[in-house]
């Protein structure tokens, strides 16, 4: 059994859609709403961590893979794929669109700079102030609710391939807040061309962390390929495009 007994399949997913709706509003408050105001997505990701607890049966928690992998291999290729696709989207955006808005790791930038002062800091002090959160928070907290709950909720009703499908789609479209939809000094504007391009990797790149969490079992090795993501491609904006 998946959810506690007094979830039914259906209550599930209702629930599944409240809080894909509710985490995307406060997502979009927290990026491109006023800085103050950032401080609700590392609560969100919390929050999403804590779900399965709420939510899940000591089995159901299981299933969606709160559990560790059986091999070292698992652990050792997340590390690999996070890097590398983190230098794809890098090489990638620098390839297009060079240091300009359209790139979506400069933009991520800018919206690092927007929060405060950074000229005086170090990669080291930029690290301490953006990397590590990226790492302790959004990982864990997008791994175990997109690649786990969303995934096994929709495979109640719908095949692995179509939940698949669905869960990437609306981690990319989520994304779109970090770059797509971007702020600007005359209000909020999008950028069509760049910002579908964006999307088509998160996608893959979600796939990807669905991909490792199927193959081994475990959402502790999708956790650790998108840290690895996080860490490296903040070092490629901090050293490269800054």
């Amino acid at each position: 059994m998946l959810y506690k007994k007094y979830i039914t399949p259906v209550t599930s997913l209702v629930l599944i859609v409240l809080f894909v709706v509710g985490f995307s509003t406060v997502r979009a408050i927290g990026v491109l709403g006023p800085s103050s105001l950032r401080w609700v997505l590392p609560v969100s990701f919390c929050l999403m961590a804590l779900l399965p607890w709420m939510l899940l049966t000591a089995d159901g928690r299981r299933q969606i893979g709160l559990q560790q992998s059986n091999s070292f291999s698992h652990y050792l290729l997340a590390i690999i794929a996070g890097a590398g696709a983190a230098l794809f989207c890098f090489l990638l955006g620098y390839l297009l669109f060079g240091h300009g808005v359209d790139n979506w790791f400069v933009n991520i930038g800018n919206s690092y700079k927007a929060m405060m002062d950074t000229t005086a800091m170090s990669f080291w002090v930029l690290s301490l102030i953006f990397t590590l959160p990226a790492v302790l928070f959004s990982p864990v907290g997008e791994e175990i609710f997109y690649r786990g709950l969303v995934q096994k909720t929709l495979e109640q009703k719908l095949s692995i391939n179509i939940s698949t499908i669905i869960e990437c789609t609306l981690f990319a479209l989520i994304h779109q807040v970090h770059h797509g939809f971007i702020k600007t000094a005359s209000g909020l504007t999008f950028l069509p061309l760049s910002g579908a391009i964006w999307f088509i990797l998160m996608f893959l790149v979600s796939w990807m962390f669905a991909s490792l969490r199927t193959r081994s079992g475990s959402i502790l090795v999708a956790i650790i390929s998108h840290m690895v993501f996080n860490v490296t491609m903040n070092t490629t904006i901090f050293l490269l495009l800054w």
